[in-house]
């Protein structure tokens, strides 16, 4: 049997072809206990270049041309070779959410008058995107304190709101930390609450003096308790906004479906309606909610990386996979109905038929190290096991670089899932707080227009997806910064009736009036 090293080593000869001089590609070569001298001057002899010693380590780098790589392959003196893999600097991204909902086109410099009360499951307030905002809150009994998040739904959330402009991470839609934050947290480590103690949290939010309250929460039934009080809330000047729900069918979701209260329906990168958004004739906005990137608990996320062919791609890891790196020869495994006879390999398999979990189980059982699953769909694919327990790390990918890693098929591919810091969360929860936040880049331009006139001034500026006109899948359409910001600039706050609505401070939701 081959040792380990020949394997890989046959692998990567494999991938880049026995008859080119890969000059500029890099391996690190472990070396047996003292015998490092003689391989450094056999490779030396075959026209390799050492890079860099790891004395501590019995290894070095060096760039390998092909035949001093055939040579490794037989040594005995080496315990292995593998690539020396490419590290990047962790630099701040821009979720492709935030210039879709043109938040990078209007200042947050004034939103320092504004406060937003995010009523969710806390703010992890040691995150590294989180920290330096204004921030201050209160819980309910039972739930812990406000500045930790058991559930890590309430850090992603106030990200998409306020994550800092501050080369780490993401940018929210009101990155430069003068937004003023009000945490109330309602969800326990199990992530659920009562409708009580949203009608309290919105007293706590009213108290603290909140503009704009985002929820990103509801369920199936409808509470008078709840339904009075954000009238009373609506009268006193607060905008509240919620998610319409996740069920993919036409029921309503409360509170969003208060007349008192915006409900947010979910767009994937395409403007198009997410299969899983709940469609009804209260639906008033849509905010980006697919495969939406931001932060979560510091070291909760699972971050994964992917590179074939000496390609690195973009990669989402399964929920509950186990972290951890493999690499080997990528085998195709079509879409996974059936054992795949991959050992040793990084299996490939379609999006389709079954379960993830079954597909990277037809992997590990035919010996695989890793499972790449490929969307069959447009966009990132963003998948979980559920309660099935795995032991090789899963990943998935477009349907696009799917594609492009199936024309590359026998050549050396790695994976790896590790520890981080942001997360991708698809739903209506992860749009309502782009409207949120841009509520108060809005208003907080325009602070002497009332609550009642920024919602009406949201909606007719908003961009009209799906149907023309209000529908019951996306609203008004695609809440838009800049365009609310230009119409209050030419208009002023009150909406005229060619504008669409019914003027000043009336709402038009439930109706066609756009």
């Amino acid at each position: 049997m081959r040792s380990l090293y020949q394997a890989v080593a046959a692998a990567i000869l494999l991938a880049l072809g026995t008859t080119a001089v890969m000059a500029n590609e890099r391996y690190i070569v472990k070396f047996k206990d003292g015998k490092g001298p003689a391989v450094k001057a056999a490779l030396h002899a075959q026209g390799a270049k050492l890079e860099l010693e790891l004395t501590r380590h019995n290894a070095a780098a060096f760039s390998l041309p092909a035949q001093a790589l055939t040579g490794l392959s037989h040594n005995p003196n080496v315990e292995y070779v593998e690539l020396d893999a490419k590290r990047y600097p962790m630099s701040q991204t821009v979720p492709y959410g935030i210039p879709l909902v043109q938040a990078n086109q209007v200042s947050d410099a004034m939103t320092g008058d504004m406060k937003v009360c995010i009523i969710d499951s806390g703010y992890d307030l040691a995150h590294e995107d989180l920290s330096g905002n204004r921030v201050d809150g209160a819980n309910d009994s039972g739930t812990g304190n406000w500045f930790t998040d058991e559930n890590h739904h309430g850090t992603h959330v106030a990200g998409t709101i306020a994550a800092l402009n501050n080369d780490v991470g993401v940018i929210g839609v009101n990155p430069n930390g003068n937004l003023n934050l009000f945490i109330v947290k309602v969800f326990n480590a199990d992530g659920w609450g009562y409708s009580s103690g949203l009608v309290a949290a919105l007293d706590t939010c009213e108290a603290a003096g909140a503009n704009i309250i985002n929820m990103s929460l509801g369920g199936s039934f409808k509470s008078r308790t709840e339904d009075a009080a954000f009238a009373a809330a609506e009268t006193a000047g607060i905008l509240s906004i919620a998610a319409a729900g996740n069920d993919g069918n036409s029921r309503y979701s409360y509170p969003a479906s208060y007349n008192a209260v915006v409900s947010v329906a979910a767009v994937d990168a395409n403007k198009q309606h997410a299969e899983f958004s709940q469609y009804n004739s209260q639906v008033e906005l849509s905010g980006p909610g697919v495969g939406v990137l931001s932060s979560v608990p510091m070291g909760t996320a699972l971050v994964a990386a992917t590179t074939v062919a000496n390609q690195d791609y973009l990669a989402i890891a399964m929920e509950g996979s186990p972290t951890g790196s493999a690499s080997g020869t990528l085998m195709d495994c079509g879409t996974g109905e059936s054992q795949c006879n991959a050992a040793g390999k990084v299996c490939l398999i379609q999006r389709g038929n079954i379960s993830f979990a079954d597909k990277v189980l037809a992997c590990e059982n035919g010996g695989g190290v890793a499972a790449i699953i490929y969307n069959n769909t447009a966009g990132m694919l963003n998948g979980t096991l559920g309660t099935t327990a795995t032991a090789i790390p899963s990943i998935g990918v477009t349907a696009a670089d799917g594609t492009a890693m199936l024309a590359a098929q026998g050549t050396l591919a790695s994976v790896s899932i590790g520890p981080g810091n942001y997360a991708y969360f698809d739903g209506t929860s992860m749009a309502t707080p782009h409207v949120a936040g841009v509520a108060a880049l809005v208003w907080s331009q325009f602070p002497q227009c009332t609550n009642t006139q920024i919602r009406a001034i949201l909606q007719v500026t908003a961009e009209d997806l799906d149907t023309a006109g209000r529908d019951n899948y996306t609203g008004f359409g695609l809440v838009q910064a800049k365009a609310a910001v230009d119409y209050l600039a030419l208009h002023g706050c009150a909406v005229s009736n060619s504008g669409g609505n019914n003027g000043g401070g009336s709402t038009c939701k439930g109706k066609r009036c756009k």
